[in-house]
């Protein structure tokens, strides 16, 4: 027991990303916008973090809080692009989000190469210091993101709206609501949160960028929204499974008795823990219904 209590911290450094992203990418389909990119865009985040704090950490003290504001703003600026894509263009979501998530692992080894000679950042020296406990101030990012995405979704007017351009958008349109402004609005608030937990990522559980950094994090979350059924709550709880998976499939590498297997079914664990959860408890009937579907005015 005071083991699974001490890994607890690790455990919360895990689920952090994943739960921030994951909200990210459940308002992007509330408001009928698939973003298949979120692993891309957290790429994307965790090269800006890990840049920026590198360059200014010498120079600039609390460097690791405008290292998250610069992942942000860069996982908003990248997906203008599928949102211009999927919404202006009415391409195919899902294929506008592959491509965001090819065009991360060109674009950072590209600036890598660049700023630092080398196809990764340049190691920073100290990264975010952990808090009380041992827990790490993402930890407490991560609950007011899930709190403040429960209260604009539930309780604010913006939610509502929102809301009604994933369930029935033509409805919406005819009630004076701006579908294409409001589904822009939930990918760049998507892009933003993948940004931020890419950052909370690079800047907790490793030292530097690379292209192997974001492992399959931002596709654990987009199965956390399908199996969080598009709800805050739900969401919350799959990320916290899943991100525990990972944490315990690193634990275990540790126990003698599991020394015998090899390290590759540890590093398939999680993404087989997913997989199993997915098709055991995940419904399509709980997804807004028209989350996928390019908007077009007139239509239904």
């Amino acid at each position: 027991m005071n083991s699974i209590f001490g890994l607890l911290p690790s455990i919360l450094m895990m689920v952090a990303p994943i739960l921030i992203a994951a909200i990210g990418g459940m308002i992007a389909e509330r408001s009928g916008v698939t973003n298949i990119g979120l692993e891309g865009l957290m790429g994307f985040g965790a090269f800006g973090a890990a840049a920026f704090h590198t360059l200014l950490e010498p120079t600039l003290p609390g460097s690791v809080w405008f290292a998250l504001v610069a992942a942000m703003l860069i996982g908003a600026l990248f997906s203008l692009i599928h949102a211009y894509a999927a919404i202006s263009l009415k391409a195919d979501q899902t294929v506008s989000g592959t491509g965001i998530n090819l065009l991360a692992i060109g674009i950072t080894v590209f600036l890598c190469q660049i700023i630092f000679k080398q196809e990764r950042t340049e190691p920073y020296k100290l990264g975010m210091m952990p808090g009380p406990g041992g827990v790490y101030p993402t930890a407490y990012i991560a609950v007011v993101v899930l709190v403040a995405s429960w209260y604009l979704l539930y309780r604010r007017p913006v939610g509502l709206r929102l809301r009604a351009c994933g369930e029935h958008p033509a409805a919406a349109a005819s009630a004076g609501i701006d579908v294409k402004k409001y589904r822009y609005l939930a990918v760049l608030a998507s892009g933003a949160l993948a940004g931020l937990a890419g950052g909370c990522l690079v800047l907790t559980q490793t030292i530097q960028y690379t292209n192997m950094t974001i492992n399959g994090a931002g596709f654990i979350a987009l199965a956390a929204v399908s199996f969080g059924r598009w709800t805050p709550k739900g969401v919350g709880g799959a990320s916290l499974l899943f991100g525990t998976a990972v944490a315990l499939a690193i634990y275990m590498v540790n126990i003698p008795s599991m020394r015998s297997l090899p390290p590759e079914f540890f590093s398939v664990m999680p993404y087989i823990i997913t997989l199993i959860t997915l098709v055991i408890f995940s419904g399509k009937d709980y997804a807004p219904k028209a989350v996928g579907i390019p908007y077009e005015k007139g239509g239904s």
